[in-house]
């Protein structure tokens, strides 16, 4: 009789909801991710986060996520790596919690993908899927980040970036520069914040305000780029330092553009996989997804939005998003299946992913060894 080994499962904690304009959008991802491990191998735990900031954690078996961001039980995460687990509130004190073995944040926009919920895990000494702290703040700023693309000489859209102060201090200035700088139309987007949220396309400069007054509604930094009558093309990047790239696929929108509405509220926008591209387009828009993941430092996933010019053909890097959408109709996902990753396979190897980093994290040295009697004469 063959003897019988000792296996558990891996505990990981899928992160969601979150204080942003995406938090519906992260609960729908979440689900696709739940519903994709692997139970054999993994104990899933949802973690909800409400739009207030406390954290609820439901059981592994439930379906419906929402009801644990009403039902769930409250808890934290001390930023204390002997810990590492998740402690209820109302718990006693010594009172064990819930330990985890990794973190999957599905979680999109402001306190979720920014870095802020990253760098707490980092404190935690948690392994979590995805960008660390640096690539997921600058990966959330489209400023910053378009800044670091052109200078790895990656070519980008023009644009400027305005403060919110600006705007409201000065805005017959800020109009002149967009005026001087840039030809209508213009998008303008929050510089911090995805899922076309807050954003609008400006025809002309009259229309100016209206678009500057609602992305200020939803960021301290705007962005005001200008339109290029282009195709949409993403493509999806996986890897810590060995990255592989997926095939591209074209976003077809049904509307002028692709805004909220078209991504998650109405029907009719189509997702081509593969883009229509010969083989030499293929190769270019590869190497600059590669090129921008590495530009903000990347980890584990990303998805790399692009406009390809109708005319010209002239390609433009549009932004790198380090935690991309995951639901069931996700580009992400459905790149990496068409590439020949199915959705299961996927998730999986992104649990490995963070488990390989926390790895290389745990190699690191943090502190030097001082001589016997050194930290007596450093402290006198």
């Amino acid at each position: 009789m063959a003897e019988k080994k000792d296996f558990r499962r891996l505990r990981v904690g899928i992160l969601f909801g979150g204080r942003s304009g995406e938090h519906e959008v992260s609960i729908a991802s979440a689900s696709s991710v739940m519903r994709a491990l692997d139970p054999e191998k993994y104990e899933a735990v949802p973690i909800g986060i409400t739009k207030d900031g406390r954290w609820l954690a439901g059981a592994g078996a439930l379906k419906l996520l929402p009801e644990v961001l009403k039902k769930g039980l409250r808890v934290m995460l001390p930023a204390d790596p002997s810990v590492a687990a998740l402690v209820s509130l109302g718990a006693s004190t010594g009172q064990p919690g819930l330990r985890l073995d990794v973190i999957f944040p599905v979680l999109h926009g402001t306190y979720g993908e920014d870095g802020t919920v990253q760098g707490l895990l980092e404190l935690a000494g948690i392994p979590y899927v995805g960008a660390g702290v640096l690539a997921s703040a600058v990966g959330m700023d489209k400023d910053l980040q378009k800044r670091l693309f052109r200078d790895a000489g990656i070519p980008i859209v023009e644009f400027l970036a305005v403060s919110r102060n600006e705007w409201e201090s000065d805005p017959k200035t800020v109009s002149a520069n967009v005026a001087k700088k840039l030809r209508y139309p213009v998008f303008i987007k929050p510089a911090t914040l995805g899922s076309s949220v807050g954003m609008t396309k400006v025809h002309h400069a009259r229309e100016l305000p209206a678009g500057m007054n609602l992305a200020a509604e939803f960021a301290q930094k705007i962005i005001v780029e200008r339109a290029v009558r282009a195709r949409e093309i993403e493509l999806a990047v996986l890897g810590n330092e060995q990255i592989e790239v997926s095939i591209p696929g074209e976003v077809v929108p049904h509307r002028e553009f692709y805004d909220y509405t078209a991504k998650y509220l109405e029907e009719g926008t189509r997702l081509e996989i593969p883009a229509k591209l010969t083989p030499a387009q293929i190769r270019k828009f590869q190497d600059y997804a590669r090129r921008a993941f590495r530009s903000i430092d990347g980890r584990g996933m990303a998805r790399v939005d692009f406009f390809l010019e109708k005319r010209g053909g002239k390609i433009f890097v549009n932004e790198v998003n380090t935690i991309p959408g995951f639901t069931s109709i996700s580009m992400y996902p459905k790149l990496w299946e068409a590439t020949g990753l199915p959705y299961g396979q996927l998730v999986d190897r992104l649990v490995q992913l963070a488990l390989e980093q926390q790895q290389e994290k745990v190699r690191t040295k943090y502190a030097i060894d001082l001589p016997d009697g050194a930290a007596g004469a450093l402290e006198g």
